[in-house]
């Protein structure tokens, strides 16, 4: 590797075989157009083919609106682009000249090529408004859960950590797009968007605190909602004083409904503690719990103390030391995201205290799914339902009726 500036060349055999199927994809000598590249990349390079205009433009560089046998044998052989792993060939052919990270922006061209072509996408041929709320929520899906260090830059250390690559090629595989659970199915998209758009009753794309505390049927404290707004776990994009826009509410969302992934645990636990020095002590939990058992007083429940339910909490994580908790610790542990419910969810609390038999059934049927998973097809199903009411109530059969493009 030392020897080599642009890495080992590929062996003279793989050279070979790729040489000859150029001959064939480039046979006439003239050089090939965008909408005819796409080859190149899926049986050449073995990469999603939704990269192939990307590629293309990467390759083309005056713009002259083809790409010639030479042009692409320098980029991809010369530069042994052939020999590096599929997360690597990915991450060079996104990258924007002198740039060692990815940016949202980067992604954008994939998104918009997967919008054109992909079969499971082609209803929203028609709305190009859903097209780009679509790519944008996909994106920002995406950097949530493996742009770890959280700065938009997403390095090649995190795409190789990261399962982007795998839900890229499965793309190409599968034509229903609801089966491609990470990122890119159109049902999870549409159920974070409903729900921004139930929540943002003046539709100025901008959610208030006021309009976060309706979230989940009132399920989450005010503290914790002050917290949120406080833009301790994340800074908010929206630009707006006091407002939360529509990339800080997916994340928002995807914490919320999935307290197991380590995104969401490391962003709640900014969040309870107050005091920002890596633990949360029995103090900083007491003080989100008040909250917690008033609410059970004001609902005629029996209310369960701090003390006991901190015992609970010490058994079920095992900490270190049994006087705080530490982000370590909850990583340990399967059932930490269930401690976040205890001190700012209600009604995710009792349904813990209860442990739903539906919920477990669910589980024990499904144990590949994630919580964001379930949550998504539940709630994917509610919408439709309330969806098919309102059309049998209109007398309406267009699938794009009013409620639909209210959001534009």
């Amino acid at each position: 590797q030392f020897y080599f500036k642009h890495g080992r060349p590929p062996p003279k055999d793989l050279r070979e075989q790729c040489l000859s199927r150029l001959d064939h994809l480039f046979f006439a000598g003239e050089g090939l157009q965008i909408q005819e590249f796409r080859p190149v990349i899926k049986d050449i390079c073995k990469l999603p083919s939704y990269l192939s205009g990307v590629l293309f433009k990467k390759i083309d560089a005056t713009c002259s609106g083809t790409v010639t046998r030479d042009a692409f044998i320098d980029y991809w052989f010369n530069d042994n682009k052939i020999t590096m792993d599929t997360a690597t060939q990915i991450f060079e052919i996104l990258r924007k000249p002198g740039y060692s990270y990815l940016t949202q922006e980067d992604f954008k061209p994939v998104l918009k090529e997967l919008l054109a072509s992909h079969p499971g996408l082609e209803f929203l041929q028609g709305t190009p408004e859903f097209q780009d709320r679509y790519a944008e929520t996909v994106i920002y899906r995406i950097f949530y859960s493996i742009n770890r260090s959280g700065n938009g830059h997403l390095t090649l250390r995190e795409l190789k950590r990261g399962n982007l690559v795998a839900a890229m090629q499965q793309l190409d595989e599968e034509e229903d797009i609801n089966k491609i659970l990470r990122y890119f199915s159109y049902e999870h998209f549409y159920v974070i968007y409903c729900k921004f758009w139930e929540l943002d009753t003046d539709h100025d794309f901008l959610i208030d605190k006021e309009n976060l505390i309706r979230y989940g049927n009132h399920s989450l404290t005010y503290r914790i909602v002050d917290r949120v707004f406080s833009q301790v776990p994340r800074k908010f994009t929206s630009m707006t004083e006091g407002k939360m826009g529509y990339e800080d509410f997916v994340y928002f969302i995807l914490s919320e409904e999935d307290k197991s992934s380590e995104p969401s645990l490391e962003y709640w636990f900014k969040c309870i503690d107050l005091d920002g020095n890596g633990i949360l002590t029995t103090n900083e939990m007491q003080f989100f719990y008040e909250e917690q058992l008033h609410r059970m007083e004001c609902m005629a429940q029996e209310p369960v103390l701090f003390e006991d339910i901190l015992c609970q909490m010490i058994d079920m994580i095992g900490p270190e030391n049994e006087t705080y908790f530490t982000l370590r610790d909850l990583k340990k542990c399967k059932l930490s995201g269930n401690i976040f419910n205890i001190l700012f969810n209600l009604n995710k609390f009792m349904a813990f205290e209860t442990r739903d038999p539906f919920l477990i059934r669910q589980e024990r049927e499904n144990p590949t799914l994630t919580e964001w998973d379930r949550f998504a097809h539940r709630e994917y199903i509610r919408l439709s339902m309330e969806e098919d009411g309102e059309d049998a109530s209109n007398g309406s059969g267009d699938v794009w009726d009013e409620s639909l493009e209210a959001p534009f």
